[in-house]
């Protein structure tokens, strides 16, 4: 397993934008698909997008595409959530996560590590 801290969370106002980032412990950062969740009060976690081990291939839950950019900087160890125009429906505790394989996943099942969270409040 490896070890995960984010960053960047915070309070903003609807529209405006924030950048999470994922720092990642270990040298094979490289080799592991990554992801982002998050959790609002009262609701299930939920996938919001993922990345593989290159960061040639991503993926995004519908209610965020086209406004969040998942990326990587594997000489970094760091994993990044760049999210434009939000909403009042963003706010939530976001994840990040790593599963070994290189390939990123929508199921939160499949990930072996996660961080403990950053809180995201957006505000109408």
């Amino acid at each position: 397993q490896v070890q995960l801290v984010e960053s960047g969370g915070g309070l903003q106002q609807a529209g405006g934008s924030l950048r999470l980032s994922c720092a990642v412990s270990g040298r094979i950062f490289s080799t592991y698909g990554m992801g982002w969740f998050r959790q609002a009060p009262g609701k299930e976690r939920e996938f919001v997008a993922t990345i593989n081990s290159s960061g040639g291939a991503t993926y995004y839950a519908n209610s965020v595409k086209g406004r969040f950019t998942i990326s990587r900087d594997n000489a970094k160890n760091t994993m990044y959530l760049q999210m434009n125009s939000l909403k009042p429906e963003d706010t939530a505790i976001y994840y990040c996560a790593a599963r070994a394989g290189g390939r990123g996943s929508i199921t939160d099942a499949l990930y072996e590590s996660w961080g403990q969270g950053t809180q995201v409040t957006v505000s109408s």
